[in-house]
């Protein structure tokens, strides 16, 4: 099978087009063919050597934790799946090696979930990562209806979905992005303000009380983060580890399957999109790396597999 792959750590140049072996697939594992994956800053970070303290990697290495695709064949003893099924994956392994940037990936049953029937594949490709980070995020938080919460970094892949997951449950949602952005976020369900100097003021501005919650999905902001926090409200970050320090939760996104069912469900119950940014052929891979870490992206850089 033709995969992306690099066999030392380094810039998107590492990046090769290959054949590699067909993935094997042993009990309890389902064989996808991959229609399209998606670009996430957790990829280039580990093909850059940054995450080498506490994850394991083998060379050669395919990139890729995002999955859409079509069910190929399945192990022994992985009865929920059947060759054809649609579906979706969250695809991140015990270590790296064998990721979705490839025509094939074997995954675990329990890694899975239906594809949404109101997404296509290149959206459905932008959602199991950043979409499972905002749902558990916000379950984390607790996010009721009525409840206010200001969404850090609002326009991005995993705050446009959290925009529209806490809209969904009934919160009232203020998210921050730069100004070209603000129309993108009323669209999404959420009051817009603008990002950096001042934000604490803009936010008190609109809510003079406080918030009850607040997710940042960007990081650098705690600072604002506790001004604008009502008392006991609750805060998380999946970008800044100084929130533990002040109260806060740093989290990391777990690949559970029958969440990121949950969240399929939801997508299609409440008409939840997804952003794409721009969908480059496997091939270009790289570029698509390069587009992600220059961080201005709106939505999801997709990577789409012939």
């Amino acid at each position: 099978m033709k995969a992306m792959t690099y066999s030392e750590y380094g810039s998107p140049d590492v990046l090769e087009l290959t054949e590699r072996p067909m993935p094997k697939v042993g009990p309890g594992m389902v064989l996808v063919r991959v229609k399209a994956s998606s670009v996430n800053p957790v990829d280039w970070k580990i093909m850059g050597g940054y995450l080498d303290s506490f994850m394991d990697l083998q060379f050669p290495a395919i990139p890729g934790w995002d999955v859409a695709g079509v069910v190929e064949t399945v192990g022994i003893d992985a009865p929920h799946f059947k060759p054809g099924d649609e579906v979706i994956s969250y695809g991140r392994k015990d270590y790296v090696h064998g990721g979705s940037f490839a025509e094939y990936i074997a995954l675990p049953e329990r890694l899975l979930a239906r594809k949404p029937a109101s997404l296509d594949w290149n959206e459905s490709a932008g959602l199991p990562l950043a979409g499972l980070t905002a749902y558990q995020v916000l379950n984390r938080l607790g996010v009721r209806s009525g409840e206010s919460i200001l969404i850090h970094g609002g326009s991005g892949g995993v705050g446009s979905l959290a925009i529209q997951i806490a809209a969904a449950r009934g919160a009232k949602v203020i998210a921050t992005a730069s100004e070209k952005n603000h129309d993108f976020l009323r669209s999404l369900g959420a009051e817009p303000v603008a990002y950096g100097e001042g934000l604490a003021q803009r936010v008190k501005a609109l809510r003079p009380e406080g918030v009850e919650v607040v997710a940042d999905f960007v990081g650098g902001n705690l600072e604002a983060t506790l001004a604008v926090l009502a008392g006991n409200g609750r805060h998380a970050s999946i970008a800044d580890s100084d929130v533990e320090a002040h109260g806060g939760t740093w989290m990391w996104v777990n690949p559970v399957g029958a969440e990121l069912q949950e969240l399929a469900d939801l997508v299609d119950e409440h008409n939840i999109r997804v952003e794409v940014a721009t969908a480059l052929p496997l091939a270009d891979a790289a570029d698509a790396f390069r587009l992600n870490m220059e961080g201005h992206t709106r939505g999801k850089i997709v990577v789409t597999v012939p």
